[in-house]
């Protein structure tokens, strides 16, 4: 095993360890503090790829942060600050496409994020991880094994086969984890929509990173790259499951 894997491997159980104090801890201020971590985290890294290095839209990302704390159901608050961002451009007459692109990516997904954790609690995020982990791992394992049919040309590593196993793999433990909390069908639901739209959430990242000529998002997690490209597909994939569960709960 190279260093360059065993790299890899160690900063996982980090990540791991730390997910599951994060999970036993439950405290509301700690979520949110921990969530907010990561989003600004996230959004530097966004800023970098759409080209926007103003100072001044970390300060409204925090404001937004703090704000959001308040709030039961913070996925509203982004739609004000890119409705108020949107009249100060074309008040000024300058638009910036840099400026705005940060308050839907990653700031819409982290809020929803956010409002999943108020509504339905920490079993809900764990839910969320189980089902994402399990996408990724499961396509990584079964492309590795069986994958022969390229799935994009945004991510020429990812094989339709490998997509297919990821999905099916958590689409069933995704199932079976949720029965505690809703009705069979309304799991399956929740996990097989998470777990596709995690799919895409992945994809979206690899097309910035291609589009920006950049290999990773940043270099925070040693072996694993930046904070995008450790949550991408649970940006996709948080903003289904609140969706789905604010409809049948």
């Amino acid at each position: 095993m190279d260093n360059s894997t065993l790299t890899r491997i160690s900063t996982g159980f980090v990540l791991l360890a730390a997910a599951v104090l994060l999970a036993i801890a439950d405290s509301p201020f700690v979520t949110w503090a921990t969530l907010g971590l990561i989003y600004m985290i996230a959004f530097y890294e966004a800023c970098k790829l759409f080209n926007m290095q103003e100072s001044k839209v970390y300060v409204l990302a925090l404001a937004l942060w703090i704000v959001a704390g308040f709030f039961e159901r913070p996925e509203y608050l982004s739609a004000i600050v890119i409705l108020g961002l949107v009249a100060l451009m074309v008040h000024k007459k300058e638009w910036k496409n840099g400026l705005i692109l940060p308050f839907f990516y990653p700031t819409i997904p982290m809020l929803f994020l956010l409002s999943l954790y108020y509504q339905m609690g920490m079993p809900a995020l764990i839910w969320l991880v189980l089902i994402v982990a399990l996408t990724d791992t499961g396509a990584y394992v079964i492309g590795k094994s069986f994958g022969k049919t390229p799935f994009s040309p945004s991510s020429p590593n990812k094989t339709w086969e490998g997509v297919g196993g990821g999905v099916a793999v958590a689409t069933v433990v995704g199932t079976i984890f949720g029965l505690s909390s809703v009705g069979w069908m309304s799991a399956f639901s929740v996990a097989f929509l998470t777990s596709v739209a995690s799919v895409w959430g992945d994809l979206y990242e690899s097309f910035l990173k291609r589009e920006a000529g950049v290999k990773d998002s940043g270099t925070i997690f040693p072996g694993h790259g930046g904070m995008l490209d450790r949550i991408d597909g649970y940006l996709f994939g948080g903003i289904v499951m609140v969706v789905i569960l604010q409809s049948i709960l």
